[in-house]
């Protein structure tokens, strides 16, 4: 019990200093090392460390997807699919409320990273909407919104560390919550259309009569494309749509592709025709590709490697048997934990992973003992980080968001409560 409550505390200083803004990473390894020290069980520390850094299944995912990301930034595909997305947008100017945080959501599938997603978007949508008389905390708000899109990118590490779990593929995973998650998307939209409706922030505003700091705009520059190449825009598609096309349970290729296509095939083959369309020396591809799986595995496993030595230590102390005991009792609340504590803690940190991962490898292992499926309790916690971290005053998304309208991020946060805190709940109950 003594250990319990050291760990506890030691717990609640590790996200205090996250919250803090201390390096993630850091943070988790000295959480996990203290409880490992204190616990007397250093080996601990060092057997979850390498455990966690030789994952196979979740490096074969995140990695190519990320070297391809790297690629498409490259050949300036997302250039293109963005443009594609937001023009037809600015001319339905009733819409632009909700309209812009679908498309963001869009987006995000393919540039999964919410600050990258939030800053490619965000130069171009944020202006436009302020031009168009929207209030600029509810233009970048609206955006802020859509960078919970994510939860449809193969290449998070939530549904490749969900599918190890599960026993099953990561398509598998996604698929499980698109009806959830794409509810969930459209209940957002909605709210913020009728926030923007109710507060009337939605026409007839200027910067300087919403107070925007026009001086603090953050200074981006919008990549100037003349004409929208098609191809080029729907290149950063192609290997989602491959994967979707090639999952044996839908039977369309079957005969050619019995177990269909795996992640790192569909992204060799999307970085490939972005080498053929854009005419891309093959050297400078194929460079940037492996440069970009080397940052996914500093920035995207890295964390993982973090969050499993922290849980390395809670497991040392025995805090993570006591707290499967205690939701053993608790069936009927894992679902909400499962959500909302990592909606929390995301809230808070200002990132989604951190806790989700955390909870996933700590407890969906044991989602069975409670009376749900390690799938649909994986996906909750991924969903409900996502969707607190999309309130986040403190993200990175959120800031550079504000940036780009001129006022305090506290103001695209406090936009986005109500309707993620609505989408999680509406989430939860069609998952559990």
């Amino acid at each position: 019990m003594f250990l319990n409550i050291i760990a506890l505390v030691v717990t609640v200083l590790t996200f205090a200093a996250i919250i803090r803004k201390a390096e993630v990473r850091l943070a988790l390894l000295a959480g996990g090392l203290a409880m490992a020290v204190l616990s007397w069980n250093l080996p601990a520390f060092s057997e979850a460390f390498t455990k966690s850094m030789t994952t196979a299944g979740l490096i074969s995912v995140i990695l190519p997807v990320m070297g391809f990301a790297a690629v498409m930034e490259l050949v300036g595909c997302n250039a293109h699919l963005v443009k594609m997305l937001t023009d037809p947008l600015l001319k339905v100017r009733v819409f632009l409320v909700p309209g812009a945080m679908l498309v963001t959501y869009l987006i995000n599938t393919a540039i999964s990273s919410a600050a990258g997603c939030t800053a490619a978007v965000g130069v171009i949508l944020i202006p436009a909407m302020m031009a168009a008389g929207i209030h600029p905390a509810m233009a970048g708000a609206a955006v802020f919104a859509g960078t919970w899109g994510s939860v449809f990118s193969p290449g998070s590490p939530h549904p490749a560390m969900i599918a190890k779990i599960a026993n099953m593929s990561v398509i598998d995973v996604i698929l499980a919550h698109k009806t959830a998650s794409i509810t969930g998307a459209f209940v957002v939209a909605a709210l913020l259309f009728a926030e923007a409706k109710l507060f009337k922030q939605d026409r007839d505003w200027t910067p300087e009569k919403a107070g925007a700091d026009l001086g603090k705009l953050t200074a981006a520059k919008r990549p100037i494309i003349e004409k929208l190449n098609l191809l080029m825009a729907l290149i950063p598609m192609v290997p989602l749509a491959l994967l979707l096309i090639t999952v044996p349970q839908f039977g369309i290729t079957t005969k050619i592709l019995p177990k269909g296509l795996t992640v790192l095939e569909s992204m060799l083959i999307g970085s490939a025709l972005g080498m053929l369309v854009t005419w891309t020396g093959p050297t400078r591809v194929v460079t940037e590709f492996f440069d970009g799986m080397g940052r996914a595995y500093s920035l995207v496993i890295g964390i993982i490697i973090a969050a499993g030595v922290f849980i390395g230590g809670l497991e040392a102390a025995g805090v993570i048997n006591s707290f499967i005991a205690v939701l053993k009792d608790a069936k009927s609340a894992v679902p909400l934990l499962g959500t909302f504590g990592p909606f929390v803690v995301a809230v808070l940190s200002g990132s989604g992973d951190a806790a989700a991962i955390a909870f996933n490898t700590a407890v969906t292992p044991h989602a069975a003992q409670f009376g749900v499926t390690s799938v649909h309790l994986g996906n909750m916690a991924w969903v409900g980080g996502s969707l607190g971290r999309s309130m986040s005053p403190v993200a990175a998304a959120c800031i550079i968001g504000a940036g780009f309208a001129g006022v305090s991020p506290l103001e695209l946060a406090k936009r986005n409560a109500v309707p993620m805190l609505v989408a999680a709940v509406v989430f939860m109950l069609m998952q559990g």
